[in-house]
Formats: C-alpha cells, structure tokens, sequence
C-alpha cells in the first residue's frame, strides 16, 4: 500500500474516532450523526473510509462488544475510558470485517491511536492487551488466518517507537503481560 494512501487511512481512523467518540458522550447513534452531518467540528474532514468504519462498528456493534466483553475480564466495557472503548471498537470491527486490512495492522493502528488519543496513560497497552488476545481467539476459532502474526505483532506494538524510529523489536516467543498488569492500572478503577 503506498504511503499516501496509509495516510488517507490512519486520518480515516483518526476521524472514524473523533465521530464514535463524540456519539458516545452525546449518547446519539452514530448513523444519526452521519445522516445528519452532525460533525465534531465545522472544518471536519470526513472521508469514505471514516465512514465505512463508523457505519460498521454500528451495524456490528453487538459482535464487536461480544468480542470485546469476552477479552476484557476484568473490564465491563462502561468502565473503559470512552476513547480506548472507540479505539478498541474501530479495531475489532476491521479485525472482523475488513479483509483488505490484515489483523496485524489493525491492531498496530489501534495501538497508534490509543497513544495519541487514549485517555490514560497506559492505554496503548491496554488497547494492545485486548487486540493481542482477541487476534489469538480469531485464531483458534479459525477467524483469520493472520491471527496468530497479528499477536505476535501486538507483543512488538507498544514496545515499538511511535515515531516509527529504528529500536529492538521483542521476538515473537516474547509473551504480553498477565492480563491483570495490562489492565489493573487503567484509570485507577
């Protein structure tokens, strides 16, 4: 995929975001706010891909928190920060429902927002923690075939530089943390 276009998709996501976010807080389905181009903001760029998602982590929003509930324990989904929540949706819907992303880039992206956007300061681990053991029950479950590449990618994604610098990449043997230290922290909860 060229660069620009990776570009064109990360600010997708960005803006796929910012719209769940503010349905969220504003307790209005997101459909309404794309029907009625309610908008977070008035110069808000809104494109086909941004949709796409938003419009799809609604239609499979009972999948995804199925999903999501299933891998976060000791999370019930309303106690999660409202932004890790989005990102964690976002990443789930393309995981399950957009062959042209491989799994592992999905949660690599999650992961991205999460530390640009998330609402602690750990929320990148914690979005990763998720994202990795979600890609590992698509896995056994048969799912998706790059499962099992995207936890070992999730393992690499919170100890990666952000700003895509050179650094040790942990080995795919490398284990996440236990459940308990990605998660206990979060939001002092």
């Amino acid at each position: 995929m060229s660069s620009s276009k990776k570009h064109e998709r990360r600010r997708a996501r960005e803006s796929a975001l910012a719209l769940l976010y503010s349905s969220d807080i504003t307790e209005t389905d997101v459909k309404a706010l794309v029907e009625e181009g309610r908008y977070p903001a008035e110069d808000f760029d809104f494109p086909e891909y941004a949709e796409r998602l938003v419009l799809g982590v609604s239609e499979h929003g009972d999948a995804i928190d199925g999903h999501l509930a299933a891998t976060s324990e000791n999370w019930a989904l309303d106690r999660m920060p409202v932004v890790d929540r989005a990102v964690l949706r976002l990443a789930v819907y393309e995981m399950l429902y957009v062959d042209e992303v491989p799994v592992s880039v999905a949660i690599n992206e999650a992961v991205e927002l999460a530390k640009a956007f998330g609402g602690e300061d750990d929320s990148s681990r914690f979005v990763n923690g998720v994202l990795g053991r979600i890609a590992r029950a698509l896995e056994s479950e048969g799912e998706s075939e790059s499962a099992g590449e995207a936890a070992e990618t999730a393992d690499a994604a919170t100890t990666a530089p952000a700003d895509g610098a050179e650094g040790a990449q942990p080995t795919a043997s490398e284990e996440l943390p236990a459940p308990m230290e990605e998660e206990a922290p979060h939001g002092g909860e």
